[in-house]
């Protein structure tokens, strides 16, 4: 056999340190990554991805977006997929429709659907809390904030859980086409509020039919533009918010000192705003977003080059002692902006002001409705990579 060379001029590739997606980092990903952060903060995994564990690191990236990029996917995404200068004008057109007076406009549906699916819930029986509670209110929440009929319910629940399954198996495939269907979704809604705009009486206005109205720079934003936005809202907030409900409802059960306390200051909405980022502080329903390197950079005595893929993982940050001692230890003390739950910089998340009101809202609908909660017999089990917190958690309340 002849022998072979290596060009010395050449370097090697860097060796993996670790694969996120091995069984037993999926088993538990908050003590994979609490373990990770001890020992290796800086690490590329074998699918090519630098990820960075440190509190101060990850904040580092999301105050740099000249060096770390967001543009990290070949298809539109507005506006957090942009840098700048482009992402501007059309972050400044998201932030519209979540001030302040529009969260108090929406806190009346989002209290009746919170109200209507709490009330239904068995008592003294188990509850699946992530089927029979956090998915179907983060769905009929987020088709009331649009505008949308009842009638998507159904379809966007399906939809999501094809979505889940494509990303789970990495096929690409059938995430393009879930994507498709999704994008028609949107594109029907809008088609729809275009021909009640041509009658007479108009239409009624909703965030949908807002959107269609907006200018970017001086000219109407483009229908893909706009699908992009709503897929951005919605996808997140199906997901995200489902798994946050998750995430409470067990700590809640976990926690009944915790529980009883704030059953009793329930009333207090900004104190139950506080203790909902303190559970998803603890347990993050987002595990991480990605960046890209535009120069070489170092983290700790390690080099990432240019044009790498960068992780920034949200569910360990959020859980560095140095900066949050005792991390384990659920405490409303700790300075709120040190909380990397809903990011920071540029990009930090627009939808940070409806999801403080929606979790506060079903929070205080769920305590009020209840004299207790507590975990059923069937164990929790974990959610696995790109989710975060629990794919299942049944409860039985009192």
């Amino acid at each position: 056999m002849e022998e072979t060379t290596v060009d010395a001029d050449v370097e090697a590739a860097p060796t993996a340190d670790w694969n996120p997606r091995a069984a037993d980092v999926q088993a538990d990903q908050i003590a994979a990554y609490d373990g990770m952060r001890a020992r290796c903060p800086v690490a590329l995994g074998e699918q090519g991805n630098w990820a960075v564990f440190g509190h101060a690191d990850n904040r580092r990236i999301l105050n740099d977006p000249k060096t770390f990029s967001n543009v990290v996917s070949t298809h539109l995404t507005v506006p957090n997929g942009m840098d700048p200068p482009e992402h501007g004008p059309f972050r400044a057109i998201v932030d519209k429709y979540y001030t302040p007076w529009r969260m108090h406009a929406f806190e009346p549906a989002c209290r009746a659907i919170a109200s209507r699916l709490v009330a239904a819930l068995p008592r003294q029986a188990d509850v699946e809390v992530m089927a029979d509670l956090a998915e179907p209110f983060a769905n009929e929440v987020q088709c009331a904030f649009m505008g949308w009929p009842e009638t998507l319910h159904g379809p966007l629940r399906e939809w999501t859980r094809k979505n889940h399954a494509a990303t789970l198996s990495m096929d690409r495939a059938a995430m393009s086409a879930i994507a498709l269907e999704f994008d028609g979704y949107i594109r029907e809604q809008l088609n729809l509020r275009r021909d009640r705009a041509r009658l007479p009486s108009g239409g009624t206005p909703d965030a949908t039919s807002e959107l269609l109205a907006e200018e970017v720079e001086g000219r109407p934003l483009t229908d893909e533009e706009i699908v992009s936005i709503v897929r951005n809202w919605t996808v997140g907030e199906l997901g995200t918010i489902a798994a946050s409900v998750g995430s409470i409802a067990k700590f809640l059960a976990d926690h009944p000192d915790i529980q009883a306390d704030l059953r009793a200051r329930r009333h207090d909405g900004g104190l139950l705003a506080r203790a909902s980022d303190e559970i998803l502080r603890l347990d993050a329903p987002l595990i991480a977003n990605r960046r890209r390197t535009r120069a070489s950079v170092e983290f700790g005595g390690r080099t990432i080059p240019a044009g790498e893929r960068v992780v920034v993982l949200w569910a360990s940050a959020n859980r560095d002692e140095r900066v949050f001692p005792d991390p384990d230890e659920f405490r409303l003390d700790r300075n709120p902006a040190d909380n990397l739950l809903y990011g920071e910089g540029i990009h930090a998340c627009p939808g940070a002001p409806l999801a403080r009101l929606e979790l506060s809202v079903l929070m205080q609908e769920l305590l009020g409705a209840t004299t207790s909660i507590e975990l059923a017999s069937n164990a929790p089990v974990r959610a696995t990579y790109p989710s975060g917190g629990w794919s299942s958690v049944s409860v039985r309340i009192a």
